[in-house]
Order: structure tokens, then C-alpha cells, then sequence
């Protein structure tokens, strides 16, 4: 079987300047990154399809996309995949004092275990400190100092509402969160009264970050629950095209109270309802 090292060599191949792919060779950071954010959603699709023969696959092309990175980086004289392992590797032991209480790896495994939430109230001391360090401070600046800008904005919302509800800034319980996305949604009502567009949006954006943060009081993953309803939607508006199909119409000739009741029918029909017709 191949191993790490013949991707490596493959990768380096493939970005030869002379004798590579030139679709490969012309390739930087930037335009890498879609392709690794697809790669990535593929992985959690095969997960969330239980399709573990195919999961294997998609793990392997995400693996390509480090390998990628790391030879760019290593073209430009910046690092090397080795240095991208021992980053890791140091930061997890560094992470898990708990686990490697020496900083060795590979010493015994003798030091009593802490319970989920005194290693999850360390792993934030320690981020913290990390934060601190790379900001150059003493202190850390603001505690959503490494928030990625450029994370999905359901994710990116999660975790800023997680990052302020760790030193107190939340609400009580999921009923108060509730209540906030009733009052976001009023907003948007008074916003369309206004005509004025700039405003819906902040208010549409208001109330989805409140549904963000009430799904984090319900410990329910947003993205994972919107990518549910996703495919909730995709295949119930599949079995309307398929009805329509079935009885020679088309979708373009048909009015929206005829959609609706397919719509209806196969919601029935996932629920093992009897049909009303």
C-alpha cells in the first residue's frame, strides 16, 4: 500500500514546473480553498449518510488539501508537512495535561482522569493563554480575539454566543432566548412596514442569530439542523416533481396550491399518515 510519504512525493510531482500538471502548478492558496471547504462538507455529508464505504474516499481528499497547503508552503521556503505534524501533535499534548501531565507522549498512562467538565473548563484556560501568547499581551485582548471571520456565518455565530456565555454574557434559559426571537421577528415586521431594505436585512440577520443562540440553549447543533432541513426540503420537493411526473403534468403549469398538497402528501407519507385523498 502506498504510504504518507508517496503523497507527498506525488503532491511535489504534480506541482513540478516543468514536468507537472499545469492545472496543479498554477494553483495557489486562495483558489485551494473552495475546493477544501467542499472537500470538507463531503467528509460530514458521508457521516451524516452513514455511508462509511465511501467515507474513506472522502477523507483521503481531505488529507490531499493539507498535503497541498503544505507544498505551497514548502515551494515558498515557509514549512515544511513535517512541521504541520509536529504543530499539531505538540499543541494536543500542550491541550491535554490531563492526559500527558510531562509533555511526553509516549509516557505511561497513570494520571487519574478528570470528569467532561473539568477538561472542558481547562482546554478554555489553556486556549486562553494561547490566545494571550500570539496576541503578543499579557492578557488576552477579547476572548473572541481568534474567532475566524471567515467561518460559516451559522458556525461563526455559535461560537461567539459560546465564547460570551462562558463568562456570563447569556441568557438564563431557552425560554428567555424565545422570547428574543418573538421580539426579533416583530422587528422584521415593523422593518417591512419601513420599506427600507437596509433594515429587514440587519433585522433578518437579528433573527437568525437568535435562532442560532436558541438552538445552543437546546444543545442542538444549528448547522447540523439546517443541513437536516436542507434535506428535508430536498427530498420532499423531489417526490412533488416525481408525482407530477407520474401523472404527465408539468411543474410550470401547476399553481402553488397543487404543489402544496403534494408537499402535504409526502410529509404524510414520511410520517406513515394515511392520505387524505
Amino acid at each position: 500500500m502506498y504510504q504518507l510519504q508517496d503523497l507527498l512525493n506525488l503532491m511535489a510531482r504534480l506541482r513540478d514546473p516543468q514536468y507537472g500538471c499545469p492545472w496543479d502548478v498554477k494553483q495557489t492558496y486562495a483558489t485551494i480553498v473552495p475546493f477544501t471547504l467542499e472537500e470538507a462538507y463531503e467528509v460530514a455529508d458521508a457521516i451524516e449518510r452513514e455511508d462509511y464505504e465511501h467515507l474513506q474516499g472522502e477523507l483521503g481528499d481531505l488529507l490531499f488539501q493539507v498535503v497541498y497547503y503544505s507544498q505551497l508552503a514548502r515551494e515558498e521556503g515557509r514549512f515544511e508537512f513535517d512541521a504541520v505534524v509536529d504543530s499539531i501533535t505538540r499543541k494536543l499534548i500542550r491541550r491535554h495535561p490531563h492526559v500527558f501531565p510531562t509533555g511526553d507522549l509516549y509516557a505511561p498512562l497513570d494520571t487519574p482522569r478528570l470528569d467532561e467538565h473539568q477538561v472542558k473548563e481547562r482546554w478554555e484556560q489553556i486556549k486562553a493563554k494561547e490566545r494571550a501568547e500570539q496576541a503578543g499581551v499579557g492578557v488576552q485582548l477579547s476572548l473572541l480575539d481568534d474567532v475566524p471571520a471567515a467561518l460559516p456565518a451559522v458556525a461563526r455565530a455559535a461560537k461567539l454566543q459560546k465564547r460570551a456565555a462562558g463568562v456570563g454574557f447569556d441568557w438564563p434559559e431557552p425560554l428567555a432566548v424565545l422570547d428574543q426571537v418573538r421580539l426579533e421577528l416583530d422587528e422584521v415586521l415593523q422593518a417591512m412596514a419601513s420599506g427600507d431594505n437596509a433594515a429587514i436585512t440587519d433585522e433578518i440577520g437579528d433573527v437568525l442569530f437568535s435562532v442560532v443562540n436558541l438552538a445552543r440553549h437546546l444543545k442542538v447543533d444549528p448547522e447540523n439542523a439546517l443541513r437536516g432541513a436542507n434535506r428535508k426540503f430536498d427530498r420532499r420537493f423531489r417526490f412533488i416533481e416525481q408525482a407530477l411526473r407520474d401523472t404527465h403534468r408539468n411543474i410550470e403549469d401547476c399553481t402553488l396550491e397543487d404543489m402544496d398538497a403534494l408537499w402535504g402528501e409526502a410529509k404524510r407519507q414520511e410520517k406513515n399518515l394515511p392520505s387524505c385523498g
